[in-house]
């Protein structure tokens, strides 16, 4: 068994932010290693997951009655998906040395029950962290909000916002490879972001970017939208509204333009919400958790058969601990290619 320190680095919200995260969020300390009791395994950690909801659990703005996510108190170490190995196990369920995530915060090791890890999800010959990224939670949103929420079939139009991020480019894939959609639509912003986003099945993507970008939208949905997965809301949301079919479906999983800066939406549209009889439903991937075996084995299928691109889709980052929310920080600038990890130097 490995030597256990008495003491760990850990990432403390000290200041709730407002509009922006500033260098007085975040304050690192040093805290003890809780041992493990009966029913508890102790983890180390190898890979953080970083999302942008977690921008929403920290906000000044919430409050706990309304919250979708963790609530931290400032004191508290940041909430986190993770991947690591246990590294003391006082529970029959986990042997000492197995790969497990779930969630937890931004320490270097943590103590918890043993029922609030699962096994890592894994594909021979493919790196360990492909459990937070295609076989992560993103993978699993994606997959529930089209089938469950978006009720996706065969053959339909279907428009995704954050195409290039992790949620919307397993949703690009799933609705083209997975589930047959006829027409793929991806936004995205930038060239570059908007041509790997095709590479991956879509029919298009649009660049939001671009002056022309409200023509495009047109121009790409001339038989309108039958569902449309929002992970960005805004402006962006506002214009989709405008091309939905009638009776459509808005898949409403993330507002990620509101989540730094400026939070005023300004929207025009909704009033086609009404006129078109559109159904727009927000929720999050806990609310589906039977549904993720499923999910999880139709992804594993599609990538083992070829119909799931997995190379791209990961920005893994190797990072000191001290560095930790500097990488997760770069989810707000436009610097990752699908699903950001962090992956903590040994």
């Amino acid at each position: 068994m490995a030597d256990i320190p008495k003491d760990c680095k850990a990432w403390i919200l000290a200041e709730k932010p407002g509009e922006r995260v500033t260098d007085k969020t975040f304050r690192l300390e040093e805290r003890p290693v809780r041992e493990p009791s009966d029913g508890e395994v102790l983890i180390k950690v190898g890979y953080f997951s970083n999302d942008p909801a977690q921008r929403t659990w920290i906000s000044n703005s919430v409050v706990k009655e309304r919250a979708y996510g963790p609530f931290p108190v400032e004191g508290d170490a940041m909430p986190s998906g993770f991947l690591g190995r246990v590294l003391k196990s006082k529970s029959s369920k986990w042997q000492e040395g197995a790969l497990v995530n779930g969630f937890a915060s931004w320490s270097e090791y943590i103590t918890v029950n043993e029922h609030a890890v699962f096994p890592a999800r894994q594909i021979e010959g493919y790196s360990d962290s492909i459990a937070l990224s295609a076989l992560g939670m993103t993978t699993m949103t994606a997959y529930c909000g089209l089938t469950e929420v978006g009720q996706l079939k065969a053959g339909q139009t279907v428009v995704i916002s954050g195409a290039a991020g992790a949620t919307g480019s397993a949703a690009v894939q799933i609705a083209k490879h997975i589930l047959g959609a006829g027409r793929v639509i991806g936004i995205a912003g930038g060239r570059d972001k908007c041509q790997w986003v095709e590479s991956l099945g879509a029919d298009v993507c649009l660049d939001y970017k671009s002056p022309s970008f409200a023509d495009d939208l047109v121009k790409a949905t001339p038989d309108y939208v039958n569902v449309y997965f929002d992970n960005v809301s805004g402006q962006i949301l506002d214009l989709v509204l405008a091309r939905m079919a009638r009776f459509s479906r808005v898949i409403a999983c993330g507002a990620i333009s509101a989540y730094e800066g400026d939070r005023e939406m300004r929207m025009k549209n909704l009033f086609e919400i009404i006129t078109m009889r559109i159904t727009m439903q927000g929720f999050i991937v806990s609310d589906f958790a039977d549904k993720w075996p499923a999910a999880s084995q139709a992804v594993k299928k599609a990538i083992e058969e070829g119909k799931f691109k997995t190379e791209g889709t990961e920005t893994k980052v190797e990072a000191a601990f001290e560095d930790v929310p500097k990488v997760w920080k770069r989810l707000f600038s436009g610097q990752n290619q699908g699903k950001l990890v962090t992956e903590l130097k040994a």
